[in-house]
């Protein structure tokens, strides 16, 4: 049986990534700067790549209601869904002006284990600092709740 690596918090240097992975830092970048952050002004960008080799964008979107705001990584999956059906996500990048990079929220995190394997690499990148890190989705969710 071959044995799984996990990544917990490696910190990467953005020079020696594949360029798909630095197309997928660049997309969630890009996409960052559409979000809607009024109340927070915290701006996300996620960008999702499926195993069918697609990207897929999304950006925080801020709602008076707060309860109504929607993750960029939840609008990411969302765009996947609503464009090529149910896919598995091969690699997740997330942007944050943060010092530190952001990962997922707890909802976001259940959200996209519905689409994601333990191995799935994930990518979080500060525009502010500049610092890149690397998770394994499975050490940044590790109990998935998926089936009942």
């Amino acid at each position: 049986m071959e044995e799984i690596v996990h990544f917990d918090n490696v910190m990467l240097d953005e020079a020696t990534v594949p360029y798909d992975v630095k197309n997928l830092l660049d997309t969630a970048r890009q996409v960052m700067l559409n979000a809607y952050a009024p109340f927070s002004h915290f701006r996300v960008g996620a960008a999702i790549l499926t195993e069918k080799g697609n990207v897929y964008r999304g950006c925080n979107v801020e709602n008076a209601s707060l309860g109504g705001t929607i993750c960029a990584e939840r609008g990411a999956a969302m765009a996947s869904v609503a464009s090529e059906g149910y896919s598995r996500f091969k690699a997740i990048a997330i942007a944050s002006e943060s010092e530190d990079p952001t990962p997922p929220c707890a909802i976001c995190r259940q959200f996209l284990a519905q689409f994601t394997d333990p191995e799935v690499p994930v990518y979080l990148v500060s525009t502010s600092s500049g610092i890149l890190k690397k998770f394994t989705f499975g050490v940044l969710m590790p109990y998935a709740f998926t089936d009942f």
